[in-house]
């Protein structure tokens, strides 16, 4: 069972101050944050890719790059990269790069993206949203498999017969299908046999555990060995010595960054009690003390059926001294108590 953290690289209004911080202070600070990850024993940590000007990640290639080579364990990935608006050949090349420069810790988690400013940035119609991804994963798949590529497609120059460097240190190069939970988005990541993350971020995580079974009958249906495709979740949390402690640092940035994409997309308005009752064991909101974070990503490894959960934090503007410490915390005591209890269960059902 891996454990990591997951982050937007936001630079919203802080909700105490009304000030916003700059894009270079918070990069730097994700950075800061990745190396403590890494020395606290967590797995892996992802940056989200936006083209906002509330989030300062545009490039988590070149973020998770700078963080490299101050860690020496912890595994590296985009949580997404927007692959629909991107040129494969450009992913893949600068995730090779992050590859060597980690040593094998790489990875790309691609996917659509939640929001739809790099479409026109990039020159990219709408319209074409699902065609442009199925095109440009079967590209970058086609770009880990083989040093010298040719290929042809309706959204980008055909390539033939060229090579494309660097090559990475993993062979092959591990590429994940982020799904909000799409039918159709688990299905192709079972026929292609890809690792499947889920965003789990409300309702019921209980919700999503059809989702799991269906990825794993279409994998099993491709002839791909299921036991050995790990399926992650990503879910906002966070860590306090108290659970009170935590819901009350943890509620102020989570409500003014779920009221500006509600407002964007005609949600209603989020309170404490939609919070408080997402923090519930049965809700999607990991916010409490390490033994009640603990509890709760058991219970989704058994219920749903997760192998990895990155717990996404902060959410919206938070002071870096407290996200620091949750991210301690996470490592320190979240993990290992899930560690332990979830090795004990899986050796219960052998």
């Amino acid at each position: 069972m891996e454990i990591g953290v997951s982050t937007f690289v936001e630079t919203s209004p802080d909700v105490r101050t009304g000030e916003v911080m700059s894009h270079a202070q918070r990069l730097r600070e994700v950075v800061e944050e990745i190396v403590l990850a890494d020395r606290v024993g967590l797995d892996v940590y992802g940056v989200g890719e936006h083209h906002r000007k509330d989030y300062a990640a545009s490039s988590p290639a070149v973020v998770l790059a700078a963080a490299a080579s101050q860690t020496k364990r912890i595994r590296l990935t985009s949580a997404v990269t927007v692959l629909s608006s991107a040129d494969p050949v450009r992913v893949f090349q600068d995730f090779a790069t992050l590859d060597g420069i980690s040593n094998g810790r790489a990875e790309i988690m691609a996917g659509r993206g939640s929001f739809i400013e790099s479409f026109p940035l990039f020159g990219y119609d709408l319209n074409d949203y699902d065609e442009l991804f199925e095109e440009k994963l079967k590209l970058l798949l086609e770009l880990r498999e083989a040093e010298h590529v040719t290929w042809s497609g309706k959204h980008r120059p055909a390539i033939n017969r060229l090579g494309v460097y660097p090559r990475p240190v993993q062979d092959p190069l591990p590429v994940w299908i982020g799904s909000g939970g799409n039918q159709e988005s688990v299905i192709r990541a079972g026929l292609l046999g890809l690792p499947l993350v889920l965003a789990i971020i409300g309702g019921s995580p209980r919700q999503f555990a059809p989702l799991v079974r269906l990825y794993k009958r279409a994998a099993e249906h491709a002839g791909h060995d299921v036991s050995k495709l790990p399926v992650a979740s990503h879910s906002h949390g966070f860590v306090a010595e108290e659970t009170d402690l935590a819901a009350d640092k943890f509620f102020p940035s989570t409500q003014a960054s779920m009221n500006v994409i509600g407002r964007e997309r005609g949600w209603p308005p989020y309170d404490r009690a939609a919070f408080d009752a997402a923090r519930s064991l049965e809700g999607a909101l990991y916010v409490g003390d390490p033994e009640y974070v603990a509890t709760k990503i058991v219970h989704l490894r058994k219920q749903v059926g997760i192998t990895r959960f990155l717990l996404h934090v902060p959410l919206g503007t938070m002071p870096h001294e407290e996200v620091m410490r949750a991210i301690e915390l996470l490592g320190t005591e979240v993990a290992p108590r899930v560690r332990e209890e979830v090795a004990a269960w899986e050796a219960e059902q052998a």
